[in-house]
């Protein structure tokens, strides 16, 4: 009996010790952003305005952290309906056939004060790679108006269009093969 006692105390402070709290983006105060270099001359900056983020971690620090975001294709935005039209076709996107992008991670390894490197499985155009992202972890905050906890990060990456055959017909020379993504958000927690 006190061997089972034993046990089920160990389950349950096990159980509490990895409890995780869940966080959730919030779209107000996020920008899921990126850039392109044009003919080698400019960058085109885009952003997604449809998307979901989560984030669950049981260490304050967020160094145990796991990230998923789900991003909303047919909402890319350059400020420029000619040209997001395009983004959404074929020549692209294909967001009728693939509309939706995903990122789940896999690792989080602890590179300096607050700064990590993530490592996962980002999806889209029917392709999954993995990455690592940039992540900068900036702290919480408790909303005097609302009492709501938020946490901030900055996360930024680059992604190869060719690894996810992303626009194939237009060559180097007209657009970069690198992506820069920048995601600067806030995550609410739950």
């Amino acid at each position: 009996m006190k061997h089972l006692l034993s046990l089920i105390t160990i389950a349950f402070l096990s159980a509490t010790a990895l409890a995780q709290t869940t966080w959730k983006a919030d779209p107000a105060h996020t920008q899921v952003s990126f850039g392109i270099i044009h003919m080698g001359i400019s960058e085109v900056e885009g952003k997604f305005d449809n998307f979901d983020g989560t984030i669950g971690a049981a260490e304050d620090d967020f160094s145990d952290a796991q990230y998923e975001m789900a991003i909303e294709v047919s909402s890319i935005n350059t400020g420029v309906e000619m040209r997001d039209n395009h983004l959404r076709s074929s020549d692209f996107f294909d967001a009728e056939k693939y509309p939706e992008m995903t990122f789940k991670s896999t690792s989080s390894k602890k590179v300096g004060e607050d700064k990590y490197k993530v490592t996962g499985n980002l999806t889209f155009h029917g392709i999954t790679k993995p990455v690592t992202l940039d992540v900068w972890y900036r702290g919480q905050v408790k909303n005097p108006q609302s009492g709501q906890v938020s946490a901030g990060f900055a996360i930024s990456g680059n992604v190869k269009r060719s690894d996810y055959n992303l626009g194939p017909n237009f060559p180097e020379a007209v657009l970069s093969d690198n992506v820069l993504l920048d995601i600067d958000t806030e995550f609410k927690k739950q």
